[in-house]
């Protein structure tokens, strides 16, 4: 009787439970279905179940329960993987440049690109602002290319000082080809896009609109414009058309190949 109830039936780790460890069924995991005995590798989910193939190419379905599985002769249970993090989209800027995030902006070049006027300026900040920034490429509007060779002289081009100058209706037998033709350093570059003002660079459906309004000649482009879509002053059409600017897809393609060709000139080592 002693030695039938000598021994402590409550030492030990009698409260002690079996964990069974669980395992992300990865694909290419081999393990044994515990009740079957059917083993093969992990190919796939089909309805909560996962899918096996033996060596033979037989496939079966088996059901994700606790401990219905054996690998390496122990028992496990299969849980089916958290799905891979999709790796955030590169942000772009609004020219279409992959953006640079954390970078400061680069001290200002001697190189320049120079534009006609404010409202050129502004478009071209509102594209190619961010790409400019990190070059350091200051843009300086000119307020007309008349007296553009003279400009040319006293800014004094050289390899390590380039300049580029966009041009609105750069167009063969134009007055503004006539002036570019006096320009011939080899440290400038200038070009531009065939449209009268960089208002109509500017894609019509961004604002709206058909096609932009046919001027008769010895009218003020702009003023015409404003008259044909019954807007009172060119100051409020100017900020509607830069507020439907957001990104390069909004103007025209001249634009975008003049202003691009610029920006590669201005930054290409001396």
């Amino acid at each position: 009787m002693g030695r039938r109830y000598g021994e402590d039936v409550l030492a030990g780790n009698w409260r002690r439970r079996t964990v069974i460890p669980e395992v992300d069924a990865e694909t290419d995991l081999v393990v044994e279905d515990a009740d079957s005995g059917f083993c093969g590798a992990v190919v796939g989910f089909e309805s909560g179940a996962v899918v096996l193939e033996d060596r033979h190419g037989k496939r079966r379905n088996f059901p994700l329960r606790p401990a219905a599985f054996l690998l390496d002769g122990r028992p496990v249970t299969l849980r089916r993987p958290a799905p891979a993090p999709v790796p955030a989209a590169r942000r772009r800027t609004a020219s279409g440049s992959i953006a640079v995030d954390g970078v400061r902006a680069r001290v200002a070049r001697a190189s320049r690109i120079w534009v006609e006027g404010v409202h050129d300026a502004a478009l071209v900040e509102r594209i190619w602002g961010d790409d400019l920034r990190i070059e350091g490429v200051v843009v300086e509007p000119l307020e007309g290319i008349d007296d553009l060779d003279a400009a040319v002289r006293e800014f004094g081009p050289a390899p390590h000082r380039r300049l580029g100058v966009l041009v609105d209706h750069l167009v063969p037998g134009s007055k503004e080809s006539r002036i570019v033709a006096r320009v011939t350093s080899p440290h400038v570059l200038v070009t531009g896009h065939p449209y009268v003002d960089v208002w109509q660079a500017v894609k019509p459906a961004a604002l709206g609109i058909r096609a932009w309004p046919v001027v008769p000649p010895g009218r003020p482009w702009k003023e015409g414009v404003c008259a044909a879509l019954g807007v009172a002053e060119p100051a409020d059409m100017w900020r509607h058309i830069l507020s439907r600017v957001n990104t390069y897809a909004e103007v025209e393609t001249p634009l975008i190949n003049a202003m691009e060709r610029l920006i590669d000139f201005v930054t290409e080592p001396a």
